[in-house]
């Protein structure tokens, strides 16, 4: 039992491994990765590689060259196989189609469209199914798809850069000017990250201090939606965030009509008070984001702290030293993990 409950770990190792190749990619659908084996070799695998491009069984079918061998075959998934149309059609019809015997899912698709419907088709079908293969570890590949599903608003990423004596910024700052706390490899991490979520945030004192483009620069990737809190439309109507480049959402208390009609720029009205952290989550879920990096100033990573509203939280540490200016927000969580980033410290914490 042992012997074979681990060849069906390594082989959803294999599909986790391959869905990761996704991330950042295949909003809003999530990461999956699939491989066929036969007589315990790999004969195809692959993964989505993009939203309304073929899943991952239908690449990793697509992959074996004997078709005759899938009749004998075993298809390994990290995630339930889909049983309904969308931009493409069920994989779990494909698996029937092509009369794959066996069938290990890892975990099943918390999607309401899914949710249990694509291994009930397959064993109504026939086929042998086996579920919760490294379970926790498929779940954790899908955090943000889960959380979106499951809790109603998208994964929250906080991020901000500290002195080494707990400033996030000087008091006085040239306007236009991002005054950067960190290094160089930091700062291209951070872009790394912008391509892997799908929307980052920021507060009205960032964009008139800072005017930020929000844009993933100097990594390869998608640039992530823009989320700007702007509670009494004080940002500057030339602001890079409203050039029109990608999509816009600018969350305020304000009726928007002293604004002109921007491309690409949506306005949401929400109520300002104790709950706004809450308010800007149905606002993202309701435009059908997953993950949001927060990236404002202290009041507005605070607004989320606060609130006990964040998954992760990502903290450089640099080894500048300011003596005064802006204190940098109160995390009362123990690091669980540290990372050195050149001359950088990175921490991390998780919010379970």
């Amino acid at each position: 039992m042992q012997i074979f409950l681990s060849k069906h770990q390594k082989y959803i190792q294999r599909c986790i491994d391959l869905a990761q190749n996704g991330l950042g990619k295949t909003y809003p659908n999530p990461m999956v990765g699939s491989v066929v084996v036969y007589k315990d070799s790999i004969i195809g695998e692959g993964w989505h590689q993009k939203a309304g491009e073929p899943h991952a069984e239908v690449n990793a079918i697509a992959g074996v060259k004997d078709k005759s061998l899938l009749k004998k075959a075993t298809i390994y998934v990290s995630l339930e196989p889909c049983s309904h149309f969308g931009k493409t059609p069920p994989c779990a019809d494909l698996i029937i189609a092509h009369k794959i015997p066996k069938v290990v899912v890892g975990c099943l698709d918390p999607n309401p469209k899914v949710a249990g419907r694509g291994v009930k088709k397959l064993l109504e079908s026939g086929c042998e199914v086996a579920v919760g293969i490294l379970e926790n570890e498929c779940k954790n590949l899908n955090k943000r798809f889960f959380t979106f599903h499951q809790k109603k608003r998208p994964y929250i990423i906080l991020k901000w850069a500290q002195t080494a004596d707990g400033f996030i910024a000087p008091k006085e700052q040239e306007t236009g000017k991002p005054f950067w706390i960190t290094g160089s490899a930091s700062k291209q991490l951070l872009h790394k990250w912008r391509s892997e979520e799908q929307a980052i945030l920021v507060g009205t004192t960032t964009v008139l201090k800072d005017n930020p483009q929000l844009t993933n620069r100097i990594w390869e990737g998608n640039n992530p939606v823009r989320v700007v809190l702007d509670q009494h439309l004080k940002i500057n109507k030339e602001a890079a965030v409203l050039d029109g480049t990608m999509k816009t959402i600018v969350i305020t208390s304000n009726n928007q009509t002293d604004f002109p009609v921007y491309k690409n720029v949506h306005f949401e009205t929400v109520v300002f008070d104790k709950n706004l952290s809450q308010h800007i989550c149905e606002v993202l879920y309701n435009h059908q984001i997953q993950s949001v990096i927060i990236e404002g100033g202290t009041q507005t990573l605070m607004t989320f702290i606060e609130s006990n509203l964040w998954d992760q939280a990502r903290v450089f540490t640099s080894q500048k030293i300011l003596n005064q200016g802006i204190k940098a927000p109160v995390l009362n969580k123990n690091i669980n993990q540290t990372v050195q980033i050149s001359e950088d410290q990175l921490s991390l914490f998780y919010n379970d």
